[in-house]
């Protein structure tokens, strides 16, 4: 059983998915090769070109060998430069000194991680600005949907839908504007083997912005051997992103439950024993990923506790949690733009489920109501009295005697629609709206009408 054989049968987030491209081992490989022929262009045209020439494809060098190899020295770029050098001293001997010239090992894999985790960055962020358009049209959709909020798993007050779907919306954009930070300044790495760039003589500087440049990559303010700020941002934006695509899975999931009813995948997936089940799949996998990237995330936040000039172990930690944490998180972006545009709402089983208690989500209503009539004290008492006993008997709390005899009838029936009674839901969907995807202020999520029976907010 070789590496080969995992294709992710453990992993069906990101299994066949673009993150699993962008992070494979080849995509690594090519990452390395890209961050030496980078260092050899900046110190000499012509030895650059033959470098570039021999490392523009992973396919020429044995991954699996490199990985064997990589145990003698404790990581693979060591071997990696020994094939690179011998293939460019075949091609032009004397550009072989060229290969990996005053770098150290953590400079070409830092760097290559960085390259991997760019375009890894770019597809997330594809997802999510698709994500949130979605997101956003549900939530102009559904302005004045009615359903009830629930607080500590019970029945609050109502809310509408389209308020839910504006906070899963501004949770991605608060994703997308972490995640964006991240990927303008990632940087590129290079400080020779103890951080200082001695083997560059004076040029150190300058070939460290010209190194910067040629990757493509942010140039750092100091070489980061031991400064790993840019591996904890990294990973502290794919926990939150993963996060905030963890709680539109979460909601997903309790409110399709069969007892609730309100929403429902489009594309759900089915059971091996039971052919009546529509499991909500999708949620189910970016829950999972909501709950591994956090813990991922600490080991990178772990190694900003470096020693010395360049860590022994510290440094090695992170590889493997930094990509599965950008394979899960971009599994979960992806997913969830397929989750939301695929997403089935019902709204009259939320209006149903507004009716399952009697009225009694509607008692804040009452007291605001009785309150100039009665005194706060004497309101209270009437109608958590009233509330207990329409709950007891399974009765409507608008009928209740003590009511009936204090409010008149069409007074009770405004106070008992709970359309009527959605707060500043509706505007706070438009403001929520007025927060473009990338450009603030911009809203082209047109607002569903207002039904007749609902108050001006």
């Amino acid at each position: 059983m070789t590496s080969t054989d995992d294709v992710g049968l453990l992993a069906p987030l990101w299994a066949g998915s673009p993150a699993e491209t962008a992070t494979s081992d080849r995509a690594f490989l090519q990452a390395m090769l890209d961050a030496e022929a980078a260092l050899a262009r900046v110190q000499d045209q012509a030895a650059g070109e033959t470098v570039t020439a021999v490392a523009c494809s992973a396919a020429r060098f044995d991954a699996r060998s490199l990985a064997l190899r990589a145990q003698a020295g404790g990581n693979p770029v060591i071997p990696l430069v020994a094939d690179l050098t011998a293939a460019v001293a075949e091609r032009v001997p004397e550009h072989a000194e060229f290969v990996h010239r005053g770098a150290t090992s953590q400079d070409i894999l830092d760097s290559a991680l960085m390259l991997m985790a760019a375009p890894a960055l770019d597809l997330m962020a594809g997802d999510l600005a698709h994500t949130a358009d979605v997101l956003g049209t549900l939530a102009a959709g559904h302005r004045h949907t009615p359903m009830p909020g629930r607080t500590l798993t019970q029945h609050a007050v109502p809310t509408t839908f389209g308020l839910k779907a504006a906070g899963w919306r501004a949770l991605v954009l608060d994703a997308q504007e972490r995640l964006a930070r991240v990927r303008a300044s990632l940087p590129a790495q290079l400080g020779g083997a103890a951080g200082t760039l001695a083997a560059f003589g004076d040029q150190g500087l300058s070939l460290l912005a010209a190194y910067a440049r040629e990757t493509g990559l942010a140039e750092p303010e100091l070489p980061w051997h031991v400064l790993r700020t840019p591996i904890a941002d990294l990973g502290a934006a794919l926990a939150f992103c993963a996060g905030a695509l963890g709680k539109i899975a979460a909601d997903v999931l309790v409110l399709s439950r069969t007892e609730v009813g309100e929403l429902a995948e489009g594309s759900g997936g089915g059971s091996s024993a039971m052919p009546h089940k529509n499991n909500p799949a999708r949620a189910t996998l970016i829950a999972s990923a909501a709950r591994q990237v956090p813990p991922l995330a600490s080991v990178l936040l772990g190694s900003l506790v470096a020693e010395d000039e360049r860590p022994a172990g510290t440094w090695h930690a992170e590889w493997l949690p930094l990509r599965e944490a950008l394979r899960l998180t971009g599994g979960a972006a992806r997913a969830t733009t397929v989750l939301c545009s695929d997403l089935v709402v019902h709204p009259d089983r939320m209006r149903a489920n507004l009716d399952l208690t009697g009225g009694l989500m509607l008692t804040e209503r009452l007291l605001t109501e009785l309150q100039p009539m009665l005194g706060r004290a004497a309101a209270r008492r009437l109608v958590t009295e009233a509330a207990r006993r329409a709950s007891r008997q399974g009765t409507d709390l608008f009928r209740d005697p003590e009511l009936t005899t204090r409010l008149p009838a069409e007074t009770l029936a405004r106070l008992g629609d709970a359309s009527r009674y959605l707060g500043s839901a509706p505007a706070l969907v438009d403001r929520a709206l007025s927060r473009g995807c990338g450009h603030a202020g911009t809203n082209t999520h047109q607002a569903a009408p207002a039904p007749e029976s609902q108050d001006a907010p």
